[in-house]
């Protein structure tokens, strides 16, 4: 199948305008950058133990309660003890460093922010078998992107893509969201989104937007593809104009007609499974 003849697929930008683009911005040929990290206070067993045993993640302070850090394995501890020496403080404590109604539960860590990646890094990750990236277009609620990053940690995808603008820091809400699939699943921050799905497509990915008003159904749609950027809209307003533009075919989930939509942490999820299952039953 090639890009030209599926009846769904998007038309490209012009060569002489792609290379314009690139000329004129250094970021796109670099998967995108984002600008000076964050420091966010992780909190919450499932966030911390993850960054704990993440080892691109240096610890800055872990502040836990002696009750907390008395249930800690000693590997655990050692891994701890070789960056930084805990701090121990009872929930309240804990709680006047973290945002109001957070929910701790006895522990909170400050890390080092985990090294930028790009888009090339794609290339160096991909092997045999199908490899699944998400874009996320201005999905803004932290609660939804740590959702969606939980999910692609449970079916495999490479990675998170999200644009610079319009999208959540990873701070301690986004990450207790995830449950510790921010460690796991490489989150690339980009500061053009249609530049970036570009890319993709000279990467090999053939780019799938999920929109509820498609012809095709999203099993049909990725069915002859091993390179696969799967595209998903704002919470409400679904894919910009723009971004549907830019993908090579637009798909939709197979929900009862009494749905009008998903929520989008929730058809990332189903998104994801079906990709997955799709994967599994080709390999059979």
């Amino acid at each position: 199948m090639t890009r030209s003849k599926s009846a769904n697929i998007r038309g490209r930008k012009p060569q002489r305008e792609a290379e314009n683009s690139a000329r004129n911005s250094p970021r796109a040929r670099h998967g995108g950058k984002s600008g000076p990290p964050s420091e966010a206070w992780l909190y919450g067993e499932h966030a911390v133990m993850a960054a704990i045993a993440n080892p691109a993640r240096k610890i800055r302070r872990l502040v836990l309660t002696k009750a907390k850090l008395e249930t800690l394995d000693e590997e655990t501890r050692g891994r701890i003890e070789e960056q930084v020496a805990p701090e121990l403080t009872d929930k309240d404590g804990i709680a006047k460093l973290l945002p109001d109604q957070a929910i701790h539960q006895g522990i909170a860590l400050l890390p080092s922010p985990l090294p930028d990646r790009s888009l090339e890094d794609l290339t160096r990750e991909s092997g045999q078998g199908t490899m699944v990236v998400a874009i996320l277009d201005q999905v803004t609620d932290p609660h939804n992107v740590g959702a969606i990053l939980r999910s692609a940690a449970a079916f495999n995808v490479a990675a998170v893509i999200l644009p610079d603008r319009h999208s959540p820091p990873v701070t301690g809400v986004l990450a207790k969201a995830a449950s510790g699939a921010v460690e796991v699943v490489p989150i690339i921050r980009v500061g053009n989104l249609s530049r970036a799905l570009d890319q993709l497509a000279e990467l090999g990915f053939w780019r799938i937007g999920l929109d509820g008003q498609a012809e095709q159904e999203l099993e049909q749609a990725a069915a002859s593809f091993t390179k696969i950027a799967i595209v998903l809209g704002a919470e409400g307003k679904g894919l910009r104009q723009l971004t549907a533009r830019t993908c090579d075919l637009l798909a939709k989930l197979p929900i009862s007609s009494q749905v009008e939509s998903l929520n989008v942490s929730n058809a990332a999820a189903i998104t994801f499974y079906e990709l997955a299952r799709a994967a599994r039953l080709s390999k059979s």
